[in-house]
């Protein structure tokens, strides 16, 4: 069984949802996992919720017999919970973090779809993620940014500078390179919205 099978089966076995795997230099191998997200009910607010050193060293324990099972290269397994930066992959991700700050990375310059203050060769954007509904009810996904210059902590903003108009981007995830949350350090959380796993750590 290949590993992607055997770690994917044993962490959706334990009810966590598989982030990512990665190959290290040395042998590691590090599993990113998270707890299953449910959609909340219309109106409702989805409780926060985080992955644990506990979470952690339970799927650590299951992967470490599956994978001598299975005899499966590596030296040295870390599973861990998503970062600041958390990948997203799959469409319930999207579903998920709308209306956080992401950062998206093309396959190919977005070409011919750019503005008229867009460049052509732009692959890289930072922006809100938001979910479109056409007109037949299909969805489809934007991120809406400004090119305003941030603005840095203490800095003073004067209040006759008109900022950029905003800038929207559809597109479909068959045309993402990768998708992640934008590493946005706040000490109010990520709002209600969506959650950052920020919790457990084991190897």
């Amino acid at each position: 069984m290949a590993l992607q099978e055997i770690v994917e089966q044993t962490v959706t076995g334990l009810g966590y949802d598989l982030v990512e795997i990665e190959r290290s230099a040395g042998g590691l191998l590090r599993i990113t996992i998270d707890l299953p997200w449910v959609k909340p009910a219309e109106g409702s607010v989805a409780p926060e919720q985080f992955i644990t050193v506990e979470d952690c060293e339970k799927v650590t324990r299951q992967l470490q017999f599956a994978l001598e099972v299975d005899g499966a290269e590596y030296k040295r397994l870390e599973v861990s919970s998503p970062g600041i930066d958390r990948p997203l992959r799959h469409v319930q991700d999207f579903e998920r973090f709308v209306g956080q700050v992401v950062d998206l990375t093309l396959k190919a310059p977005i070409g011919a779809a750019a503005s008229g203050s867009v460049n052509a060769n732009r692959k890289k954007f930072r922006g809100t993620l938001e979910r479109v509904v056409a007109g037949d009810g299909s969805v489809g996904w934007q991120i809406v940014w400004s090119d305003a210059p941030e603005v840095k902590p203490g800095q003073k903003v004067s209040k006759k500078r008109v900022p950029p108009p905003l800038q929207a981007m559809g597109f479909a995830l068959d045309e993402l390179r990768e998708a992640r949350l934008a590493p946005i350090v706040s000490f109010k959380g990520r709002g209600a919205s969506g959650d950052v796993s920020g919790g457990g750590d084991a190897a």
